[in-house]
């Protein structure tokens, strides 16, 4: 655990996460995301737990909709960026989405868009799932996303070629299709862990937790410099977001996306449950 934390601080130390959604790739990720959330969000005015929220740029967008929102990320400079952008608006500290300081049944829906993919051991991704579920209300909705076991490959050696600058990457995919694992190519560079869709559903189910949907956010992945001469393309760009809406649900294809989404519910009996403390 302390390395992968390690790891974790590192890289996001260099600041770069509050950029990254709104570079091209990252726009279909952002606006797809929001899509999705939205779908199951319950009405504002309501509370809702951003977990490992970055440096915010979901919980202002939730935020801006009449949200009251709770955000914790482990990253500090990720609090301080959200608490220089958002003044009063979010309500933001350090937090471990493994052990939150927030009460059970305090909230109405939790997002938890970063953990899963930070956490490389089971126990710790069950654990983090649990604390979603137990500070939820009873029948609330928990949003988890996690990376493809396929997102290495198919985005960055296909789409983007990443061996060409980095040769170690092709050494090191079997490893990374076989474990899970993915260590990181470059110094202070991203690491975590990626998911089979089977292993995401069996993850929430032991945590006590409903699934309810399971989809694929972006669609097939697209080099950055196609994705950016199609977004100014209004007609190219509705095609990438209508093929990522087509294919979402089909299960053939759903490691086909970088990232995957599973909305799950805590069961609506109110009951001491998920780990409660």
């Amino acid at each position: 655990m302390g390395g992968e934390d390690a790891e974790l601080q590192a890289h996001y130390a260099l600041g770069k996460e509050w950029d990254r959604l709104g570079d091209p790739t990252g726009v279909v990720e952002f606006e797809r995301t929001k899509e999705i959330l939205q779908r199951r969000l319950p009405a504002a005015p309501a509370v809702i737990a951003d977990i490992g929220g970055g440096p915010g740029r979901y919980a202002l967008w939730l935020a801006e909709w009449g949200y009251t929102v709770e955000h914790r990320d482990l990253v500090r400079l990720h609090v301080e960026q959200l608490q220089r952008s958002s003044g009063s608006m979010v309500h933001t500290e350090v937090g471990d989405a493994r052990d939150l300081n927030l009460p059970d049944s305090s909230v109405d829906a939790v997002v938890l868009l970063g953990p899963l993919y930070h956490l490389r051991e089971r126990a710790h991704r069950i654990q983090a799932l649990r604390e979603a579920c137990r500070i939820v209300h009873p029948g609330g909705p928990v949003f988890a996303a996690v990376i493809s076991r396929w997102a290495p490959r198919l985005e960055g050696v296909v789409a983007e070629r990443l061996y060409e600058s980095h040769p170690n990457m092709l050494t090191l995919l079997p490893d990374m299709e076989l474990t899970g694992n993915l260590p990181p190519i470059v110094t202070d560079g991203f690491s975590g862990y990626t998911h089979r869709p089977g292993e995401l559903i069996e993850e929430i189910a032991e945590a006590e937790l409903t699934l309810e949907d399971l989809v694929g956010v972006e669609g097939m992945p697209l080099a950055a410099s196609d994705m950016q001469a199609r977004l100014y393309d209004p007609a190219a760009w509705q095609v990438v977001l209508d093929t990522a809406r087509a294919i979402e649900r089909v299960p053939e294809l759903l490691g086909l996306s970088p990232h995957l989404i599973a909305t799950a519910r805590r069961s609506p009996i109110a009951r001491r449950s998920c780990g409660g403390k």
